[in-house]
């Protein structure tokens, strides 16, 4: 499950903001839902959501994944969007997203499993996917990567909307993030910022980490035969934000910045940071996780004085 959280001045953003929270109670699993989300007065869509949640909550790592029996109409909404986004990735994404995607092959006809896109991962990167029910906390979503675990969520967003969602699905985690782990060198910067997440001791420095992250790997862009393109999978994963991103504020890679800058998740981003090409975001970015600790938000603030 994709964790967004935000600058503001070093707080923790209230994750749960944008995640659905799940509980357990007398009346079995439930997912509440935010009041303005698209979902939240079909009650079919509510029993849906909580029947796909329930098995995971007693999920552990060793155990078969949850196999969920998807409707036509959630296949539908996979396949419209695999088939709006298609020309696209085309035109904007980065080669090694398209090469990652293309190794990877997963259907556009209807929703992949979870362990169909593990097997497909394994084979190419050594990433494994492990399912969510809900919010998977900070330290344990970016500390997984480490070990080549990227956790997912396995609902689709609700049918009245199907080119928007408020939360992430399983279509932003395995459209966006589930192909760019195909690809070898953006896996490896992955992983990096897995490790860099596990050396971290104090919140500040996790969440130092987690900005660099959205910067990077959720909204990054990059230059690539003279054309920006996209990378990150919050824009490869969005109908409408991935043709726009030409017209953010586009500025070269400065950590101190990324980390803390406020920002609102709820909108298109205006400020993206740009790689110039493929070998700075592996020897860059790479080498900034591979070396980040507790102490680094402290000298790149002094040398940002």
């Amino acid at each position: 499950m994709l964790h967004i959280t935000s600058g503001y001045n070093g707080d923790m953003f209230e994750e749960a903001q944008l995640y659905a929270p799940v509980t357990t109670d007398e009346n079995g699993v439930q997912v509440h839902l935010a009041d303005n989300h698209p979902g939240v007065n079909d009650p079919e869509y509510r029993r849906r959501r909580n029947e796909i949640a329930a098995p995971v909550m007693t999920w552990q790592p060793g155990m078969p994944i949850p196999q969920v029996d998807y409707t036509d109409e959630e296949n539908q909404i996979w396949a419209r969007v695999c088939a709006e986004l298609a020309p696209k990735h085309e035109r904007l994404a980065v080669r090694a997203f398209l090469e990652g995607k293309e190794a990877l092959g997963l259907p556009t006809d209807r929703v992949p499993q979870l362990d169909e896109v593990s097997a497909g991962l394994e084979r190419l990167t050594g990433f494994r996917l492990h399912p969510a029910a809900g919010l998977v906390p900070l330290d344990v979503f970016y500390g997984s990567l480490a070990d080549r675990v990227f956790h997912s969520t396995q609902y689709l967003r609700h049918s009245s909307q199907p080119l928007y969602t408020p939360e992430p699905d399983i279509i932003h985690e395995v459209v966006g993030h589930g192909n760019l782990l195909a690809s070898p060198q953006v896996a490896e910067v992955k992983r990096l910022a897995g490790e860099a997440a596990r050396r971290c001791e104090t919140e500040n420095g996790l969440q130092y980490v987690a900005d660099v992250f959205w910067f990077t790997i959720e909204f990054g862009v990059m230059y690539e035969d003279g054309e920006l393109r996209c990378y990150g999978a919050g824009l490869l994963s969005s109908y409408g934000e991935i043709e726009e991103f030409r017209g953010a504020d586009v500025r070269p890679l400065d950590f101190h910045l990324m980390a803390t800058l406020d920002y609102d998740i709820s909108k298109y981003q205006p400020i993206l940071f740009a790689c110039d090409g493929m070998n700075e975001l592996t020897e860059r970015v790479g080498q900034f996780f591979a070396e980040f600790d507790d102490d680094t938000p402290a000298r790149l603030a002094a040398a940002a004085a």
